[in-house]
């Protein structure tokens, strides 16, 4: 297993005990706000460079 799989494979597990041990939407708020979140909290020039990442690897 890659570094990616097992980082993929611990955030499905705790999505998982998110929605049994939490509301459902509580657990929504959690999933999409801490991503955004830490979008937030990058420089602009770090945000300039993800997006061209992002943009080069969806064109691929």
């Amino acid at each position: 297993m890659s570094k990616n799989d097992k980082v993929a494979a611990g955030g499905v597990a705790a999505g998982l005990i998110l929605l049994i041990w939490l509301p459902w939407w509580a657990a929504l708020l959690i999933v999409l706000g801490v991503p955004a979140a830490a979008y937030l909290a990058l420089d602009p020039s770090q945000r300039r460079r993800l997006r061209r990442v992002s943009r080069r690897e969806i064109g691929r």
